[in-house]
């Protein structure tokens, strides 16, 4: 049976290149769409690709609302009107606490493999920074579910990195960046597939119809 065409919204609060990586691989098949995207910056770059796209965009800002709770019912709003299967984060940096109805609906991109190097401030180039600081020896990607803690839902695939002994914090995010490219739209055609199943804090990929899974 062929994976459905899922309807994605996506939020982003910068460049917009996870965006555009997204847009290109389903140029070339990807089984989705993006319905709407949602900025939390009015001048993100990522707006004008949506609009060069034809996406419906919005904005969204923080300083705009008092408190956690109403931006969150003002992006809640936003995505409600897109009627989204999933919601992508890629890039958005603010704190958003999912009603219930979006439970095990967003995924997030995180540029290490958690849940290390995760929490409250850990983007960007501090993630990789923090890394290297460290001495970690193998970083890496993770595409997760979000909840209402910062880098804390289920994850459901990572893709690792080796840290080189020379890398910089712009050097490791390059290769990072590369191999989030590559384990996105993976995730959003598993999840087209139907073949993610959330198990409390796990998560299981079912194997393909016709191939037994290796585990166990």
């Amino acid at each position: 049976m062929s994976p459905r065409v899922l309807r994605l919204a996506f939020c982003l609060s910068g460049r917009g290149t996870t965006l555009l990586n997204l847009l290109r691989r389903i140029e070339r098949g990807l089984p989705a769409r993006v319905v709407k995207v949602v900025s939390s910056r009015s001048k993100a770059g990522g707006l004008e690709i949506a609009r060069e796209a034809g996406i419906p965009t919005a904005v969204v800002r923080v300083k705009d609302h008092p408190d956690a709770e109403s931006f969150s019912r003002a992006l809640t709003a936003e995505l409600d009107a897109a009627s989204p299967d999933y919601v992508v984060f890629g890039g958005f940096l603010c704190y958003y606490a999912p009603p219930p109805h979006y439970r095990n609906r967003i995924i997030n991109v995180h540029p290490a493999l958690l849940p290390a190097f995760g929490g409250k401030g850990m983007y960007g180039e501090r993630v990789h920074r923090a890394v290297i600081e460290h001495g970690v020896k193998v970083s890496g990607c993770t595409v997760h579910f979000v909840d209402e803690h910062y880098d804390h839902g289920p994850i459901i695939a990572q893709h690792p990195v080796r840290v080189r002994d020379d890398d910089t914090p712009a050097t490791l995010a390059a290769r990072v960046r590369r191999a989030e490219r590559v384990l996105l739209p993976r995730v959003i055609e598993l999840l087209a597939q139907g073949r993610v199943v959330v198990e409390g804090r796990k998560v299981r990929i079912i194997p393909p119809a016709g191939r037994e899974s290796n585990d166990g």
